[in-house]
């Protein structure tokens, strides 16, 4: 039986809950009722429908009796725009809860849950320890968002809403400790026997590389030769990233941050001319934590780029990538530079690039093509972000498109709402 803050027979302590040493999920209190008791106590929060401060997304809640049928789903501590999660969580009631949560209260809740067969959505690996070793233990499926490869125009951290997010139940794309089900994709699916697949992803693949698309897709256009000077011999980019993020922390059986990334092209390219990205993130400045490596430190043996350069103009007269594991080094890839990778990211250990890690699992031989395949068609769920409709990767590229467009003409980012705005952007419309 539940007892706490208004819990009947219950008193506070300092958490606002007072679990009974031995929790009975079959007390005289309904799951409603105590998922209500858990709510109205601020342990967690109940998403709720469409308002002014929300997401402008259709609502897909129930009346009260279907409501009640609603499988449950527990997201743990998102950011805010990742907290309007009803499109993609469609017919599940959803919970929320903080980090800020203490323990005992995430376990209440999840323990309240077992028997309706909840499942846990976090983002990536922010969320208490304890999350992997209490799902497994009591049956609950943990399931882990991540971005996916089609995201926006500017940065995520700038407050804009996706366009993709990656569902995976195994891992999750960006650790190669464990095996995720992009990975098992690649290496079980059978390319050869889907055409209808491949032509597909043929089509979508020259639409990312003409209009010259991204990941993010805020910085403007360049001519990089004016940057970049008369073509002298090999030319060489490394690829920066942030460091400290969960790609190089789970990506790397050995740390090592951008400058020495650029000491290694320089050793093994001698005579080369080599040019240093830093990452948008880092250029913008909206990460900053923790404190990221000085590229002057390593300006005399590289160029920098310190304009904000678009990466399909940045791989122009490029003719070997260096990463250790940038998505960036993917969208080389699939442009036909050859990449060399310090550490495993999701399209190293396929034989398409110059792998310094190796993924003893990874034994299948795939092409760019189907890795691009199973990475931006099979793995992410797509979504029109006004409507909360589910697209195809198809619809997401042409709505990035006229994204995009409408957002150079009117000079700023489009702003959904209850969605921040990137800082010193106004609104757009779009079409």
């Amino acid at each position: 039986m539940c007892r706490g803050r208004n819990a009947p027979g219950g008193r506070s302590n300092t958490h606002g809950v007072q679990p009974d040493k031995e929790l009975s999920v079959t007390s005289d209190w309904s799951l409603r009722d105590r998922l209500k008791w858990l709510s109205s106590n601020k342990i967690i929060e109940t998403e709720k429908r469409t308002s002014p401060h929300t997401t402008p997304f259709p609502s897909t809640e129930a009346n009260n009796s279907g409501d009640r049928a609603m499988p449950t789903a527990f997201v743990v501590g998102l950011r805010p725009w990742r907290r309007n999660l009803k499109p993609w969580l469609p017919n599940r009631r959803i919970y929320r809860i903080g980090n800020k949560s203490t323990i005992a209260s995430l376990l209440l809740a999840c323990i309240l849950c077992v028997y309706r067969k909840a499942d846990v959505y976090v983002w990536g690996f922010k969320h208490p320890p304890f999350i992997d070793t209490f799902c497994s233990k009591f049956g609950i499926r943990l399931i882990r968002l991540e971005d996916g490869f089609v995201r926006s125009v500017y940065l995520g951290r700038q407050g804009v809403a996706p366009l993709s997010i990656c569902f995976d139940e195994t891992g999750i794309y960006f650790d190669p400790s464990r095996p995720s089900d992009l990975e098992s994709i690649i290496q079980s699916y059978n390319f050869e026997a889907d055409h209808a697949l491949m032509e597909r992803a043929e089509r979508c693949l020259k639409q990312f590389i003409e209009q010259g698309f991204s990941k993010y897709n805020a910085s403007p256009e360049r001519d990089v030769l004016d940057i970049y000077g008369p073509k002298k011999g090999k030319r060489i980019l490394v690829l920066g990233q942030v460091e400290g993020d969960m790609s190089l922390v789970k990506g790397l059986t050995h740390t090592i941050d951008n400058n020495e990334l650029v000491r290694i092209a320089v050793r093994e390219n001698p005579g080369a001319h080599i040019i240093y990205k830093p990452h948008p993130e880092v250029l913008h400045r909206t990460r900053t934590e923790p404190p990221q490596s000085d590229p002057n430190d390593v300006s005399d043996i590289c160029q920098i780029l310190e304009q904000d350069i678009a990466l399909a103009d940045a791989f122009a007269t490029i003719d070997h990538v260096y990463t250790m594991t940038s998505l960036a080094g993917f969208e080389a890839l699939v442009r036909g530079i050859k990449v060399t990778c310090l550490g495993a990211p999701f399209y190293a250990g396929w034989g398409a690039t110059d792998d310094r890690q190796p993924v003893p699992r990874r034994t299948a031989l795939r092409s760019p093509l189907e890795i691009f395949a199973a990475a931006y068609i099979l793995y992410p769920r797509y979504f029109d972000i006004r409507s909360g409709r589910k697209v195809e990767l198809e619809e997401a590229l042409e709505l990035l498109h006229r994204l995009r467009s409408s957002e150079l003409r009117s000079g700023g980012a489009i702003a959904y709402e209850g969605v921040a705005e990137p800082h010193g952007h106004r609104r757009g419309n779009v079409p």
